[in-house]
C-alpha cells in the first residue's frame, strides 16, 4: 500500500495508490512583489546603518536605553531579511533531495531571528536592572539626536512598504513593523528630553526595560510558533477537527485516518490524508476539486491523498498512535 508523502508520476494506476495534487502558480505561497525589492534591500541597509549608529552612540553617550533601541532595530534588519530570503528561497524549484523546495528555511531563520534577539535582550536587561542601583551619566542630548534619527528612518521604511501592506502579508508584516518602531524611538526621544531636563537617570533603564518587554512580547510569539512548525505542528489559527469533519463530510467517504498538517514554510501548509471510499475510487477530478476547496477554506495549498476502496483491508497507520 503505498504511503501518502510518495510522490511519482502524479497519476492514479491503482485504486489504492496516492494521488498527490500540488497546485504552483502561488498556491500556498505569500511572495513579497519583485517591485518591492529595493524596499527590503533599502530598509535592510537604512536599519543596518541606524543598528552601528545606535550602538557607536549608545555606547559613547553611556545610554542602555539606545543599546535596547539598537537591539530593537536589529530585529527589524533580521526581520526584514527573514521576509526578503523566505520569499526569494520559496521560489527556487523543488531538487531530487530537497523535493519540498527551500521553503523551509524561513522556519529555521525565524527560530535563529527569535533566539538571537533573546539572549541579546536579557543581557541588555540585566545590564539595566543593575543601574536601578548604580545610576549611570547618561548624555541625554545625544540620546535624543541619535533617538530622532531613528524616527526618520522608520518611518521612511514604513512609507516604501505602505502601498503594499493590504496586498501581501509580508509586505503588511514589514510595514506594521516599521511604524511600531518609528513610535518606540519618539519613546527614547522623550526620555532624553526628560533626563537632560530633570537629571533622572533612573529614567534611562527604565526606558530601556519598557524597550525590552516590547520586544520579548513580540519575539515570544515568533519563537513559540517557530519552534512549533519546526516540530511539524499544524499551523496556529488551523483546527485538524475541523478539516477532519471537511473531509469526512466529502462525497463518497466513509471513514479517513493518518490525517497529518504541517508547515513547510513560514507561508506554505500541506496535508496527507487516507480517505476509505467503498464506492470505489471517485477519479481526479473529485481529487483535483477537494485540494481547491482545501486551499480556499484552510489555505492549505499542498494536499496529497491516499484512496483505500476496501474498507475491510487494514491499513499499517490506521490507529491514532501510529505516526
Amino acid at each position: 500500500m503505498a504511503h501518502a508523502h510518495d510522490h511519482q508520476d502524479g497519476h492514479d494506476h491503482t485504486a489504492h495508490d496516492h494521488v498527490g495534487h500540488e497546485h504552483h502558480g502561488g498556491h500556498g505561497h505569500v511572495h513579497a512583489p519583485a517591485s518591492f525589492g529595493k524596499a527590503f534591500a533599502v530598509g535592510i541597509a537604512l536599519n543596518a546603518g541606524f543598528v552601528v549608529l545606535e550602538v557607536v552612540y549608545g555606547l559613547l553617550s553611556n545610554s542602555v536605553a539606545l543599546l535596547a533601541d539598537a537591539g530593537h532595530n536589529m530585529s527589524d534588519v533580521l526581520g526584514l531579511g527573514v521576509a526578503w530570503a523566505a520569499a526569494a528561497l520559496a521560489k527556487r524549484a523543488p531538487t531530487q533531495r530537497f523535493t519540498y523546495g527551500l521553503g523551509g528555511t524561513s522556519i529555521l531563520a525565524a527560530l535563529f531571528n527569535a533566539s538571537f534577539l533573546l539572549v541579546i535582550i536579557g543581557g541588555l536587561s540585566w545590564e539595566a536592572i543593575g543601574r536601578f542601583w548604580d545610576p549611570q551619566p547618561v548624555a541625554g542630548r545625544t540620546v535624543m539626536i541619535v533617538a530622532a534619527i531613528g524616527i526618520l528612518v522608520n518611518g521612511v521604511c514604513a512609507w516604501l512598504f505602505a502601498s503594499g501592506r493590504k496586498g501581501d502579508l509580508n509586505i503588511r508584516g514589514a510595514f506594521t513593523h516599521m511604524a511600531a518602531d518609528a513610535l518606540v524611538s519618539v519613546g527614547v526621544v522623550i526620555a532624553g528630553l526628560v533626563i537632560l531636563l530633570t537629571g533622572w537617570l533612573w529614567l534611562d533603564p527604565a526606558v530601556s526595560l519598557i524597550i525590552n518587554a516590547i520586544i520579548i512580547w513580540g519575539t515570544w510569539g515568533l519563537l513559540r510558533d517557530s519552534v512549533t512548525m519546526s516540530l511539524n505542528a499544524v499551523p496556529s489559527g488551523l483546527q485538524s477537527r475541523e478539516v477532519d469533519a471537511f473531509l469526512s463530510a466529502a462525497t463518497g467517504v466513509q471513514d479517513i485516518h493518518d490525517l497529518h498538517i504541517w508547515s513547510m514554510s513560514t507561508t506554505e501548509t500541506a496535508l496527507t490524508v487516507h480517505l476509505v471510499m467503498p464506492g470505489g475510487h471517485p477519479g481526479d477530478a473529485f481529487l483535483v476539486d477537494l485540494s481547491e476547496k482545501l486551499k480556499e477554506r484552510f489555505g492549505i495549498g499542498h494536499a496529497t491523498f491516499q484512496v483505500e476502496t476496501d474498507p475491510h483491508m487494514a491499513c499499517p497507520l490506521e490507529p491514532d498512535h501510529v505516526v
